[in-house]
């Protein structure tokens, strides 16, 4: 079975008491603290949920390959909550973070409503961090670009659109994104960043990352864009730079005590730090590999990986 996303915390609904769950990506035998490569093998649906099961930390208010949406069904029965739980928010795929689960359509409605509304207020509802391979060039700002779906060989893409025209916006076809990002600590060759989307579309983040030439540590699909010369890093166009297992220089690789022959099971270091809801705001801890990821890079927050 393929690995389901690492989940931290999950909110299913209103009506009686949701809950809220911290987990670390799962992995066989359970957690281990000592190295940040993913799993070579698989799990079973039994091991996860039982991981899902046993990280339930808050409650307040109101099939195919194995994944979040197809473990659903069992978690709910286990956990006595409705058979028609369904996420409402979740770090994207292969990232670790909050995840918002709810049993009540009207509760999903209300929380969509409230994460526009923080929005259009100019409030991010959600926060990421990520650990990047190469720090932007400003300690803080904005990325904005205009992004689009697009059949690249075999493959689906997010492809930045930077001057998309009104028609393509108003039929849909590109969407104008917007996130704010700002630098909390470097080190040689590498950061960790606070990204807050102020839109949301599949692999924004990770494709704006790379725009400030700084891709996210574990990104197998779009780091390849960012290449380099003599040191320096740039854009190259998105049909020559396909899809690849990350490559890293041997710096970083030294400090992660890794080879580029293991960067494949690299995990993504892209994780949903903190959820505004309307009364309460959840915040999950990083997982293990990305604490030992930032104590071997010595970037702020990895003292706790000790």
């Amino acid at each position: 079975m393929a690995a389901p996303r690492a989940v931290t915390r999950l909110l299913p609904r209103a009506g009686g008491r949701p809950r809220a769950w911290y987990q670390q990506p799962l992995r066989p035998g359970g957690p281990g603290r000592g190295s940040i490569l993913g799993p070579a093998g698989g799990w079973s649906q039994q091991e996860a949920l039982g991981l899902l099961e046993a990280a339930v930390l808050y409650r307040a208010g109101s099939p195919g390959q194995l994944s979040l949406v197809s473990l659903l069904p069992d978690l709910s029965q286990r956990l006595s909550l409705p058979p028609e739980l369904h996420v409402v928010k979740a770090a994207g795929k292969d990232g670790s973070g909050l995840v918002l689960l709810s049993g009540c359509p009207g509760t999903t409605q209300q929380l969509h409503a409230f994460f526009t509304q923080l929005q259009r207020a100019g409030r991010p509802p959600a926060t990421y961090r990520a650990v990047t391979a190469g720090v932007p060039a400003a300690a803080e700002g904005e990325i904005r670009t205009g992004l689009k779906l697009e059949q690249v060989g075999d493959l689906q893409l997010v492809v930045p659109v930077a001057a998309p025209s009104r028609r393509s916006v108003e039929r849909k076809e590109v969407k104008q994104t917007l996130t704010r990002y700002k630098v909390l600590g470097m080190a040689p060759g590498c950061g960790l960043v606070q990204l807050q989307p102020m839109t949301a579309f599949p692999g924004q983040l990770l494709v704006h990352l790379t725009l400030l030439l700084c891709p996210a540590l574990g990104d197998h699909v779009y780091s390849a864009r960012v290449g380099t010369v003599l040191g320096e890093p740039f854009l190259l166009p998105v049909g020559s730079a396909l899809p690849r297992t990350q490559v890293l220089g041997e710096q970083l690789l030294r400090r992660l005590c890794l080879t580029q022959q293991l960067l494949h099971r690299l995990p993504l270091h892209l994780h949903l730090h903190q959820l505004l809801l309307p009364t309460a705001v959840l915040t999950a801890p990083p997982p293990p590999f990305f604490l030992q990821t930032l104590r071997l890079l010595g970037l702020p927050g990895g003292q706790s990986a000790s």
